[in-house]
């Protein structure tokens, strides 16, 4: 069976992939393909098996040879294909939709700028409260780009007051982020323990 895998969430597709592949498997570059592969690839047997697990990255990179996978579909291996980008358009994508597993992974929406706002603006009130605000969203939420938004948030503040506490605000951010890349400590705790700080400042 042939089974496409595509979208920008690697964490997801490599564990799809370990479902259906399990732990060993093969893995060929698709890009280094030659037409004249595809018969020991899909067809051919194994040594030690006769069904195969194998992983092709990027296959779809290659025209020549992705255009000849609708000739393979009765292969008796596990194939997955692990495409960076699909081009919908091919008329290879439009042979194969129907007739094999096609799936698209998608990383989460970044985490709305105003709910951002919302947070910093209450940190700077009330830190338990904020760090609340941010437990409810933390699963969802990449803590890096968390911190991207913190920080345009106070630069937008020091815009509009160069005060001492919108100064102090933006130093502790910097240190925060130097923390966030060398420590090993779990980001989201080194975000709560600013927001705790902030009011403080």
């Amino acid at each position: 069976m042939i089974r496409i895998y595509y979208g920008d969430d690697r964490v997801k597709i490599n564990e799809q992939i370990k479902k259906v592949l399990g732990e060993n498997y093969e893995v060929m570059d698709g890009p280094e393909l030659m037409p004249a592969d595809l018969p020991s690839i899909f067809m051919g047997g194994s040594l030690f098996a006769d069904k195969r697990a194998i992983l092709i990255r990027d296959l779809g990179e290659n025209k020549e040879v992705f255009e000849k996978l609708p000739e393979y579909l009765n292969t008796p291996h596990e194939v997955v294909l692990f495409e960076t980008k699909l081009d919908k358009r091919t008329t290879t994508y439009k042979a194969l939709k129907d007739k094999i597993e096609i799936k698209e992974f998608v990383m989460p929406a970044n985490i709305n700028a105003g709910l951002v706002f919302d947070i910093f603006k209450t940190a700077k009130i009330n830190g338990k409260k904020a760090v609340q605000m941010l437990e409810q969203i933390e699963n969802e939420q990449d803590p890096y780009m968390f911190l991207g938004l913190l920080v345009s948030q106070a630069l937008k503040d020091f815009s509009f007051r160069q005060g001492t506490k919108e100064k102090r605000v933006l130093i502790e951010l910097s240190k925060l982020d130097i923390a966030m890349k060398s420590t090993s400590l779990q980001p989201f705790s080194l975000l709560k323990s600013f927001l705790l700080q902030v009011s403080s400042l």
